[in-house]
């Protein structure tokens, strides 16, 4: 008779993938809950303690790490001489393994958990059978995951045993489980050691969705999610409306998602191509949208924007006379969906929106990854020094400040144009940082005249500055640092401009 050993913390269909597996033959080992659970179901089970002849002990931590299991599992049919081993020491081989694992990731997801609660769901015998019956997959079916119950049953009735593929296939699975589980505890364990860059780095991620494509056609793609991704993440996005989200999509959503956090009052995003377009704030999400409309009115056609209000009815008639790709905000009022659900194409986000947690950028080079504390630092404007004769009014103050929020988001080199309320012109990507501010003055055209001006990182001439006095700009902020800062000091002094650096620098490559 074919054994089967049965144990999981997730009980979804095990009831009926077990009578199945009786009804085709199989005797059936389990321990714990599972047992109780088949047992509850009327089922024939043979408890792990009347193989192992051993009982269950220190508090259930040792139960299967038993020759009796372990040699059942690794036996290898193809030769006698372990075919001689387990019978001289009375071992039955066992064919089949049904087994997940303790809940780790529920428990540390749940608020207030102890370090004792989660050192116990720790699972060792698990993943220790598991891996005993995958290395072993030329003989043992090992399965992991309820959806796959099915075609192992399927197999089973048409041929009596698995298919090699098939076992192989599972195997692999179960290995990037037991994997996924060891990174997730390695992980806690390592965020709880205060260990910021350790020797080794485990990522684990789940798949979310696989995509048509990836930033060009040509290019496959899908979307992997952390097993405890925050609720301001797009992994946690509801989709009210519209076709699914592409590959480019996701990372200009996660962009205009990110500035939009910055803002406490209400506040509206654009972006196209990683880089905003226009940000605007008002008095509510209506007027903060129009303002980040005005802000360019050509790039947001078929942008995506953040907002960090409810969309309501006012505001969605405003976005309904364009075409966007995507509206991500808190919620959206009723009378709000049923004007932008009129529009076949658009998406519709609700997701929480807040800066969240803090946590790392992991970038791909070939060969490998570049690691980095994700650009939130606290500033402190308390501590921002005036550079120039000329202090900048408080009306100048607050637009450097708003403007000094968006910089940091503009990919280097970065040169952002604006008032107190909205950005006028941004500058992104450039080569050298005039040709930036060039860009951002264009854009602005007449509206620079008494704006002010955000640098991401410093002058390493006076240039900039000069021209953007001549396009009538009247105050800037930036990082401070070059060994010619004096020479830009000057350059300002000379036309009357106010200057102050935040002795921080927000370079994004």
């Amino acid at each position: 008779m074919k054994r089967a050993l049965i144990s999981v913390s997730d009980k979804t269909g095990i009831v009926d993938f077990t009578r199945e597996l009786i009804s085709l033959g199989y005797e059936i080992i389990s321990t714990g809950g599972t047992k109780r659970a088949l047992l509850d179901a009327g089922l024939p089970v043979m408890g792990i303690e009347e193989v192992t002849e051993f009982p269950e002990m220190l508090d259930g931590r040792v139960k299967t790490l038993h020759p009796m299991i372990h040699g059942g599992l690794l036996f290898r049919r193809d030769l006698p001489e372990h075919g001689k081993q387990i019978e001289a020491h009375g071992i039955q081989p066992i064919d089949l393994v049904c087994v997940n694992l303790y809940p780790f990731q529920e428990t540390i997801a749940k608020t207030g958990v102890t370090l004792d609660e989660a050192i116990e769901n720790i699972d060792i015998g698990g993943p220790s059978m598991l891996r005993s019956a995958a290395k072993n997959y030329a003989a043992v079916t090992v399965l992991v995951d309820a959806a796959d119950y099915g075609a192992v049953l399927t197999e089973l009735r048409e041929a009596g045993d698995t298919k090699r593929e098939t076992r192989e296939k599972l195997a692999a699975k179960v290995f990037r489980h037991t994997a996924a589980y060891d990174a997730l505890i390695a992980s806690y364990l390592t965020e709880l050691s205060g260990e910021a860059f350790p020797e080794k780095l485990t990522l684990t991620y789940n798949l979310q969705s696989e995509m048509r494509y990836g930033e060009n056609p040509h290019q496959q793609a899908a979307f992997y999610a952390e097993p405890l991704a925050d609720a301001a993440s797009l992994a946690k996005a509801k989709q009210l409306h519209g076709k699914a989200l592409s590959y480019n999509n996701i990372r200009d959503a996660d962009a205009a998602l990110k500035i939009v956090a910055e803002f406490k009052q209400p506040a509206a995003v654009a972006v196209k191509h990683m880089n905003p377009c226009g940000i605007g704030t008002g008095n509510s999400i209506e007027e903060a949208f129009q303002k980040a409309f005005e802000a360019d009115e050509t790039s947001i056609f078929g942008g995506i924007i953040a907002l960090n209000r409810e969309v309501n009815r006012e505001a969605a008639l405003k976005m309904s006379e364009i075409f966007l790709e995507i509206v991500i905000a808190p919620s959206f009022s009723k009378e709000a969906l049923e004007i932008l659900t009129k529009k076949k194409n658009i998406r519709l986000l609700e997701l929480e929106i807040s800066s969240g947690a803090r946590y790392h950028d992991v970038t791909s080079v070939r060969g490998g990854l570049l690691v980095q504390d994700c650009d939130t630092f606290l500033e402190d404007s308390e501590s921002y020094e005036v550079m120039t004769d000329r202090a900048p009014t408080d009306e100048e103050l607050e637009a450097l400040l708003f403007q000094w929020k968006i910089v940091k988001h503009v990919k280097s080199n970065a040169i952002v144009v604006g008032n107190a309320k909205m950005t006028l012109g941004i500058g992104a990507g450039q080569m050298n940082r005039i040709g930036a501010a060039e860009i951002a003055f264009r854009q602005a055209g007449e509206k620079t005249a008494g704006a002010v001006l955000a640098s991401d990182a410093f002058f390493p001439m006076d240039d900039t500055v000069e021209a953007a006095a001549k396009a009538g700009i009247r105050a800037i902020i930036q990082p401070g640092g070059s060994i010619k800062d004096q020479a830009s000091i000057d350059m300002a002094n000379k036309y009357g401009l106010a200057m102050i650096k935040t002795n921080v620098r927000h370079f994004k490559h």
